[in-house]
């Protein structure tokens, strides 16, 4: 990271980490889906240690669910001190994107093949998370779930 992306203090802004998670997770989709996609949501986003300038900042990003149109993919941020070698986890997030068809519409996403116990517990876990999300949409929207009140 350079200073350009940081306070005075040296901190690289959450802002220019954010903008690399999307990214990051942009690619994700866009591989999977082989469209255009938009991000529609973050669900989560936890800064858990500091980027400094200076650091080497790696992003992993893993797709965890697949819906009709939508996806779920996870971004692991770690940052290393290229001097001493300490790799730290600095954030992850949970991002959730459309696919588009060439029109600028939702169009169905490929499916999702599931290999592995790491894949299956990311899937079962971005599922309970989707429910979550639709239960607040309800929520907000001042219905039950699954249907309107009144």
């Amino acid at each position: 990271m350079i200073p350009e992306d940081a306070n005075p203090a040296g901190n690289v802004h959450g802002g220019v980490i954010m903008k690399l998670i999307d990214t990051t997770a942009g690619v994700v989709a866009v591989r999977h889906a082989r469209c255009n996609v938009v991000t529609a949501s973050i669900d989560r986003l936890d800064f858990h240690n500091p980027v400094f300038v200076g650091n080497l900042v790696f992003l992993k990003g893993s797709l965890n669910m697949v819906g009709k149109t939508s996806m779920e993919v996870g971004v692991r941020v770690e940052a290393e001190n290229v001097i001493t070698g300490e790799v730290r986890h600095t954030a992850s997030a949970y991002l959730t994107f459309v696919a588009l068809d060439g029109l600028g519409q939702p169009r169905p996403a490929p499916p999702l093949i599931i290999s592995g116990e790491v894949a299956e517990r990311r899937h079962r876990q971005a599922l309970r998370r989707r429910e979550l999300r639709r239960q607040a949409i309800a929520e907000e929207r001042g219905e039950e779930h699954g249907r309107a009140k009144g």
